[in-house]
C-alpha cells in the first residue's frame, strides 16, 4: 500500500478520503485556501498546505500549485475527489509526469470519456445503445437543420459539459435555434468549449448508473446499479440502490453494457457509467464519470465495501480487489444530499454561519460531511454540505429510517433543504417508486411546505429549542457561583 496521499479537494469528499487513508496507515496531506483554513478537512489531515489564489475556487483549480504542494512533502499518490480537477485529463497527465500515482483512470481515458461527443461515438462502436443524436461540427444553421430530423422534444448538451450546465430541452422547431445559441454560450462560459450536440429527449425517463472498477488491463467488475432519478435542474437530490422496480434481466443487461464499455476502454480504477431508461424499459448510454461519485456510499452499504480503499488498492497493485462473483447486494440504501439552499425560492443557494449542528446517532445513519458548528457557509462553493445515508433490509424500511434521521438532523443558522427532502420521502408516489427525472416538477404542489400560523411557528421553535441540550443548559441550569451559594442568594 502507498504510505502517503494528498487529497486535491475540500469539504465532505476530502474528509471521506482522509478517513479511509488514515485507517490504512497513510500519511494524509490536505490543501486549502485561506477561506478554508479552519475547515474540518484541514484539521483532520496530518499535514495541510495552503494554496494561494484570488478566489477559493481558483485555488482548488490551480493544478500546478497543487502538484508542487504534493512534491514538497513527497507524497506517493493523489486523490482528486469529485468536482474541481477530478475529470481534468491534463491534470491527471501532469500528476503522472510528476511520478505521483493518480487515484483514477488513465489521462487518455479521462479525455475520451470526458468529451460527451467522443464518448457517445465510442459507446456506439462498443455496441452500447445510444439515443438518436446529431453533433454540431459545422455552422449553427446546418446543426439546426439536422437536429430537426431527430424529432421533438430534443435535449441539447455541451460536449465538454456536466452538472446541468449548457443543457436545454427543446419542445418545438421555433425555439431550437435560440436555445442552441444559449447552450453554446453557456458551454463556452463554463467549459471554454462551445461545441454542443442534440439527442432525442426521452420524456419521464429514469436515470440509472452502474458503479464499475477496472484494473487498466481489460478486467472490469461492476458493483451493481444506483437509481438517481430524483433531480432538480439535472442535478441529483436523492439516490438509492438497488434501483426499485427493475427486473433482474434488465438489471443484468444494464450492468453488462457498463462493464463491456469499460473493458473496451481498458478502464482503470473506479468509474460510473450512466444510462437513461425509458418508460418502456429501453436504455441508452448517457455518459461516463471517470471519478468517484457523490452517491458512492449507497453502493458501499449494499455491497459491504469501501470504495475509497478499493481505489487505493487498485491503483497500487493494478489488480482488482474482488472477483465479480464476490460482489453481492444486500438490503436497500438511500442517500439524501444536504444542501444549504432555499427550495421554496427556486433552490437559491443560502449563506451564513452554522449556529447549531446536531447529527443523528451514527448507528442509525451515516452522515458524510465537511462542516461543523460555527462554520461559515459562503457562496464560493457548491451548496451541498453533506450527505445522509441509511441502509435497511428493504426499501420501505430504508425510507422510514432515513426519514426519521432527517427529523433528527439539525442545521440552524443557514437555510437548508432538510425539510424538503423529508417531504419527498413522505410523498406517496415516492413510496410507490413512481419516480422519474421530472418527479419534483410533477409533484411540486405536494412538496410545498405547510403554512403555519404565527403562534404555531412560535410553539414549534420553542419545542425544537427545548430539544437542544445547549439551549436547556443555558436556560435552566444555574451558573456558578450562584449554584454553590444556595437558596439564600435570592433573599
Amino acid at each position: 500500500m502507498f504510505k502517503s496521499i494528498l487529497i486535491a479537494n475540500r469539504g465532505e469528499i476530502a474528509c471521506r478520503v482522509i478517513r479511509t487513508a488514515k485507517s490504512l496507515g497513510l500519511r494524509t496531506v490536505a490543501v486549502f485556501h485561506h477561506a478554508d483554513r479552519k475547515a474540518p478537512h484541514v484539521n483532520l489531515a496530518d499535514v495541510s498546505i495552503q494554496l494561494f489564489a484570488e478566489t477559493p475556487t481558483a485555488a482548488y483549480l490551480d493544478s500546478e500549485q497543487i502538484i508542487k504542494a504534493a512534491q514538497s512533502v513527497s507524497v506517493e499518490c493523489l486523490h482528486p475527489g469529485y468536482g474541481f480537477l477530478s475529470e481534468n485529463a491534463d491534470f491527471a497527465k501532469a500528476v503522472e509526469a510528476a511520478r505521483i500515482a493518480f487515484i483514477g483512470p488513465q489521462s487518455e481515458v479521462i479525455k475520451l470519456m470526458g468529451d460527451k461527443i467522443l464518448s457517445r461515438e465510442f459507446a456506439e462502436k462498443c455496441g452500447v445503445p445510444v439515443a438518436p443524436s446529431v453533433t454540431q461540427d459545422g455552422d449553427l444553421s446546418s446543426f439546426v437543420k439536422e437536429a430537426r430530423k431527430i424529432g421533438f422534444p430534443i435535449l441539447i448538451k455541451a460536449a465538454a459539459g456536466g452538472g446541468g450546465k449548457g443543457m436545454s430541452i427543446v419542445h418545438d422547431a421555433d425555439s431550437l435555434e435560440r436555445l442552441a445559441k444559449t447552450a453554446m454560450g453557456e458551454a463556452e462560459r463554463y467549459f471554454a468549449d462551445s461545441r454542443i450536440y442534440a439527442e432525442l429527449y426521452i420524456e419521464n425517463p429514469r436515470h440509472i448508473e452502474v458503479q464499475v472498477l477496472g484494473d487498466g488491463e481489460g478486467n472490469v467488475i461492476h458493483l451493481y446499479e444506483r437509481e438517481c432519478s430524483i433531480q432538480r435542474r439535472f442535478q441529483k437530490v436523492i439516490e438509492e440502490s438497488p434501483a426499485p422496480s427493475l427486473s433482474g434481466e434488465l438489471r443484468d443487461s444494464i450492468c453488462a453494457a457498463a462493464v463491456d464499455l469499460s473493458k473496451k476502454a481498458n478502464y482503470l480504477n473506479a468509474g460510473t457509467v450512466e444510462f437513461i431508461l425509458s418508460p418502456n424499459d429501453d436504455f441508452y448510454f448517457l455518459e461516463m464519470n471517470t471519478r468517484l461519485q457523490v452517491e458512492h456510499p449507497i453502493t458501499e452499504l449494499v455491497c459491504s465495501v469501501d470504495l475509497v480503499e478499493a481505489q487505493l488498492r487498485t491503483a497500487y497493485t493494478r489488480k482488482l480487489p474482488w472477483l465479480q462473483k464476490e460482489i453481492k447486494q444486500s438490503g436497500h440504501a438511500i442517500e439524501c444530499r444536504i444542501c444549504c439552499e432555499e427550495p421554496e425560492n427556486d433552490f437559491r443557494p443560502a449563506t451564513g454561519i452554522i449556529k447549531v449542528l446536531a447529527t443523528p446517532n451514527p448507528d442509525d445513519a451515516r452522515f458524510d460531511s465537511g462542516i461543523e458548528q460555527g462554520q461559515i457557509i459562503s457562496a464560493a462553493f457548491d451548496s451541498m454540505v453533506g450527505k445522509l445515508i441509511c441502509h435497511a433490509e428493504n426499501r420501505n424500511l430504508a425510507t422510514k429510517k432515513i426519514t426519521e434521521a432527517l427529523d433528527e438532523l439539525v442545521l440552524l443558522g443557514v437555510s437548508s433543504n432538510i425539510d424538503y427532502l423529508g417531504r419527498i420521502l413522505r410523498n406517496s408516489n415516492f413510496a410507490k417508486a413512481h419516480i422519474h427525472t421530472g418527479f419534483l416538477t410533477d409533484n411540486e404542489g405536494e412538496l410545498r411546505p405547510v403554512e403555519l400560523a404565527e403562534d404555531e411557528v412560535a410553539c414549534v421553535l420553542l419545542a425544537a429549542s427545548l430539544g437542544l441540550k445547549d439551549f436547556r443548559t443555558l436556560s435552566f441550569d444555574t451558573p456558578e457561583p450562584y449554584a454553590s451559594i444556595g437558596e439564600w442568594r435570592n433573599l
